[in-house]
């Protein structure tokens, strides 16, 4: 099975989809919601800049067309922090 690809609403950078975070319009409730749902969907890479990108320039809003809340924004930064190895890319913070 070839793998599918999808690009990053940032950086437009296009990659396997496993290497981005998927945010989703829900159908019908319109609601944002992070990995799950099935309705209009976004994709962002896991990079700070990407994110804050995405996030300065409202590129996930306009993807999906409907309002992300900070709480969705919150919930990136958070993963972003905590590295799949288990170690804070940040270790000042």
């Amino acid at each position: 099975m070839k793998p599918n690809f999808r690009r990053c609403v940032s950086c437009r950078q296009v990659a396997p989809k496993e290497d981005f975070w998927r945010l989703v319009r829900a159908y019908p409730s319109g609601q944002v919601l992070l990995d799950q749902g099935m309705g209009r969907s976004a994709y962002l890479c896991r990079d700070s800049r990407c994110l804050l990108a995405a996030q300065k320039k409202d590129r996930l809003g306009r993807a999906l067309k409907a309002p992300v809340t900070p709480e969705i924004y919150q919930k990136l930064w958070q993963r972003l922090s905590i590295q799949p190895d288990g170690t804070n890319p940040n270790p000042s913070t």
